[in-house]
């Protein structure tokens, strides 16, 4: 099924849908009018919260126009520009926005014979941008939304735009905006053409305005003398629907989006029950976002804790490994439209078999501090500073894809990973189990998910290798030196092994003997284990090669990280280090 399609299938499954025409907005005042137009008061304060942190409402008003390079006014509600004439800046199309609105409004509402209507074209006729100044309305107006009642309503929370004459006027409006009719093809049905489709809101790093998703607005996408919508006739009521239900699921407080580096991702399920396909969101949900266990339901930290086990969900769960057809949608910014970065489409059940590879790829021991790292927290390992915002463009989305899929994990997740080890000389459980998942799922490696003694891969014991060295430093020179080898030589020693390891050892030799005149037991049991590592590697005259592949770096980082921890259990060790933080 295409994402459009699917999307207007989830419109239909909302329980609180907005009906067709109309679309939920932030509206920040209302004005409230007596019947002859003029202000009773003050304008009222719909926002919500206190102070500084005062958030407009989301309320249904008559569906926003769409906005590009022209001026365009809302049917009985917009911003002060539009209404009053009057923003926080100078504006320099302010008078002819303003002029818009109020001519657009006396020539739709010239035949009305409602009260709350007439009252309105009446308050549009008489105002003056310079009565808001005059009549000391709150300057926190400017720039937001503003709707309309009458006073005699206001208290019932009936506005202007709730009256039946009002509603029945915007669908005549409405339909006399319809366009020609054309095969729909995302619902197959004969409909009004959209033009332009509305914008989708909430794709982090897209314009807050909004951005389309579908849209033909230069000569260069244009064919067969089509304009606009008519390259690919969408109805009218389709539009409508994707781009609401889609609006709906990447609004902040929804829990059917998660942010993975500068990909968007909103999750549905299709399914005919409600409550087996809200069980199948909150998993995903639960998955990928950093969620408190506390506030998991019961259902889903079992299901959850099921499959990362390793049990197939048709074991435990059938319902939702057939009945339940799964979406997952990746947006990224790209100008004013918007970039689908990846498309799941499947049963739920291939989801959690996917999903289930990934946690047995990412085990690794000893494990990273939290057991199940949200996915933002592996990708924060590559980027400069690990600030989400440095996550190099398009990986995040080229991993979460394959993730979904079972398909190879992108190899730019290795050379990113290699690079900012060398870069900042930092090795934990995040990098090293990403690093275990490419070589364990790309490249059909043996990788060891604890520490093994006998790997005979040469990246893997030079990396034991150069964790050796660097303890028995620490053991003869104490752990507050200015710069320890792995400060020093880590990004040689794990590309170049042959130009730094030779002097490695020669200072491993001094600092062996130095250990030997205070414990003579711990420089016995540090010899030991260089030499078992130096025997484990293949033969030859020159054990240290002059460089190491990608793939054997990786295993160089996975063998430090294993013998690194050898050294911090809980336990004494026979060389005598008591455990310290991993």
């Amino acid at each position: 099924m295409s994402i459009l399609a699917s999307l207007v299938r989830a419109y239909d499954r909302l329980p609180d849908a907005p009906p067709y025409g109309f679309s939920v907005e932030k509206i920040g005042f209302l004005i409230s009018l007596n019947e002859d137009g003029t202000p009773a008061g003050e304008p009222r304060d719909l926002r919500d919260g206190q102070g500084k942190k005062k958030v407009p409402r989301q309320m249904l008003v008559p569906q926003a126009v769409k906005r590009t390079a022209g001026i365009a006014p809302n049917f009985l509600w917009d911003k002060t520009a539009y209404v009053l004439g009057v923003s926080s800046g100078p504006g320099k199309r302010l008078a002819d926005e303003h002029f818009a609105f109020v001519e657009f409004h006396k020539e739709s509402l010239a035949d009305s014979n409602d009260p709350g209507l007439i009252a309105l074209l009446a308050f549009l006729t008489s105002w003056r941008p310079e009565d808001f100044e005059r009549l000391k309305w709150p300057e926190e107006m400017f720039n937001g939304n503003v709707i309309f009642a009458l006073e005699s309503e206001r208290r019932r929370q009936v506005y202007l735009h709730d009256r039946e004459a009002a509603r029945a006027l915007w669908s005549r409006l409405s339909a006399e905006k319809a366009r020609e009719a054309a095969i729909c093809l995302v619902t197959g049905e004969r409909g009004s053409v959209a033009r332009l489709h509305p914008s989708i809101k909430g794709v982090w790093g897209a314009q807050s305005s909004g951005a389309a998703l579908v849209s033909f607005n230069l000569d260069a996408f244009a064919s067969y003398g089509h304009e606009q919508g008519d390259n690919a006739p969408v109805s009218e009521e389709a539009a409508f629907k994707y781009t609401t239900v889609l609006n709906r699921y990447l609004a902040s407080s929804s829990s059917n989006r998660i942010q993975v580096g500068d990909a968007s991702v909103v999750f549905w399920a299709d399914a005919s029950d409600a409550p087996l396909a809200e069980l199948a969101e909150g998993t995903f949900f639960a998955a990928f976002a950093e969620v408190d266990e506390g506030m998991q339901s019961e259902k889903v930290a079992s299901l959850l804790k099921d499959v990362r086990a390793g049990r197939p969900l048709q074991e435990f769960a059938p319902d939702l490994a057939q009945g339940v057809r799964f979406h997952v949608l990746g947006l990224a910014p790209n100008a004013a439209r918007l970039s689908v970065r990846f498309w799941f489409d499947n049963d739920f059940g291939v989801l959690a078999e996917n999903y289930r590879r990934f946690v047995e790829d990412m085990r690794i021991e000893p494990p990273p501090r939290e057991p199940y790292p949200p996915l933002w927290k592996y990708l924060a390992e590559t980027a400069v500073l690990r600030k989400r915002d440095n996550v190099p463009p398009n990986l995040a989305g080229d991993w979460m894809r394959s993730i979904l899929t079972g398909n190879h994990y992108p190899l730019t997740l290795l050379s990113t990973v290699l690079l900012r080890i060398r870069a900042d000389k930092q090795v934990n459980g995040l990098r090293a189990a990403m690093l275990k998942a490419i070589l364990t799922r790309n490249f059909n490696k043996e990788v060891p998910v604890a520490l093994d003694e006998e790997a005979n891969s040469k990246g893997y014991a030079l990396g034991r290798l150069f964790a050796a060295y660097e303890q028995i430093q620490a053991v003869a020179l104490g752990t507050k030196v200015n710069a320890t080898i792995r400060d020093k030589f880590y990004g040689a020693a794990s590309a170049q092994p042959r130009k730094v390891f030779p002097l490695l050892d020669k200072g491993s030799a001094n600092h062996l003997s130095k250990i030997g005149k205070q414990s003579p037991g711990r420089r016995v049991v540090l010899d030991k284990l260089v030499s078992s590592i130096l025997e484990k590697m293949s033969p030859s005259d020159d054990p240290f090669p002059t460089s190491l592949s990608s793939q054997e770096q990786g295993m160089f980082v996975l063998g430090y990280y294993h013998q690194r921890n050898e050294f911090f259990k809980s336990r004494k060790n026979d060389v005598g280090v008591e455990k310290e933080a991993i």
